[in-house]
C-alpha cells in the first residue's frame, strides 16, 4: 500500500476557513476529483482537517465515505473542553484521529491545559491518533503531552515545521531529538517545502529529513504530500520527486514503511 497520509479538501463557500486569505492562489475549491490524477501508485490517504470546526469534520466524512475507498481515514477537530464530543464524533467508523490548530493559538503551551485532560484520556481510550500541528516553539509542550498521556498516539505533523528558509537548525533539531525518544510519537515528512525559501532545491530540505529520519528511525516516518497547500511552494509532483530523492539510500524495507506502512499501522488504515 502507498499512502499519501496528510491531504485536505476545501469548499470555500463553507466559510470556516479562517486562515484561507481571498488573494491566496489556493482560495478555491479543491476536491478528490482535482487530487486523483495526482496520485501515482499511491491508492490510499489521509484526510485532514483545515478548519476548527466539527462541521468540516463532518463534510470530510461525508467526501470519505463518497471517496470509493480512497480516503480511508479522517483526522478532524472537536473541542477539547468537551470530552463527550470526543466519544460522540469516535462512533464514525472513518474517523482516525483529531488535531487541534496548535500552531495558530496564542498560548504555546495550551495543549497542557488541565481541562483537556479527559477529552485526551477519551481520544487514547477510542484508538485516536493525536495531530500535532505546531511549530518549534511547542515541541517542548508536545514532548511533555506525550509523558503525561503515553497511552495517546502522537503523530508530528510537518516535520515541526524546521524554519527552512533561514537555513536554521535549532532548537528545532534538539527538541525534535529528544520529542523522538517518546514512544508514542512518529512524524510525517510533510509541509517541508512550504517552509523553505522559493526555488527551493532537495538539498535544502536534505539536513532537515535526515535529521527526522535519524531521530524517528524509518518505522516511525510516514509520508504525505499536505496538497493543496504543497501548491504553494512547487506542487504535488515536485515535492513527491523530491522526496524520493531524499529517501534514496535507505533500506527498501525503510522506504516502504515511510511511503505506506508506518501510516497503514498508525492510522489503522
Amino acid at each position: 500500500m502507498r499512502v499519501d497520509a496528510h491531504h485536505h479538501v476545501w469548499r470555500v463557500a463553507r466559510g470556516d476557513y479562517g486562515w484561507l486569505r481571498p488573494e491566496s492562489p489556493i482560495c478555491r475549491d479543491y476536491g478528490l476529483g482535482d487530487l486523483r490524477p495526482l496520485l501515482g501508485d499511491i491508492t490510499a490517504t489521509v484526510l485532514v482537517q483545515a478548519a476548527p470546526t466539527e462541521a468540516e469534520t463532518r463534510f470530510m466524512l461525508e467526501v470519505a465515505r463518497d471517496s470509493a475507498g480512497l480516503v480511508r481515514g479522517v483526522v478532524g477537530w472537536v473541542p477539547l473542553e468537551e470530552p463527550e464530543r470526543v466519544a460522540a464524533l469516535a462512533a464514525e467508523p472513518l474517523l482516525r484521529g483529531l488535531r487541534p490548530m496548535l500552531h495558530d493559538l496564542p498560548e504555546p503551551d495550551w495543549i497542557l491545559c488541565p481541562e483537556l485532560g479527559p477529552a485526551l484520556e477519551e481520544m487514547a481510550a477510542r484508538n485516536l491518533v493525536f495531530d500535532a500541528l505546531v511549530r518549534p516553539v511547542h515541541l517542548p509542550f508536545i514532548r511533555a503531552l506525550a509523558a503525561r498521556h503515553p497511552r495517546l498516539r502522537i503523530v508530528l505533523d510537518h516535520g515541526g515545521k524546521p524554519e527552512i528558509a533561514a537555513r536554521r537548525m535549532e532548537p528545532w533539531a534538539g527538541e525534535v531529538a529528544a520529542l523522538a525518544r517518546c514512544p508514542n510519537v512518529t512524524c510525517k515528512l510533510s509541509g517541508l517545502v512550504t517552509e523553505a525559501a522559493p526555488g527551493w532545491q532537495a538539498d535544502d530540505l536534505r539536513p532537515y529529513a535526515a535529521h527526522l529520519l535519524h531521530a524517528f528511525g524509518a518505522e516511525r516516518v510516514m509520508w504525505g504530500s499536505d496538497w493543496p497547500v504543497v501548491d504553494l511552494a512547487g506542487g504535488y509532483a515536485a515535492w513527491r520527486q523530491a522526496s524520493l530523492a531524499l529517501l534514496e539510500g535507505l533500506p527498501e524495507a525503510g522506504a516502504v514503511r515511510i511511503l505506506g506502512g508506518t501510516a497503514a499501522e498508525v492510522y489503522r488504515l
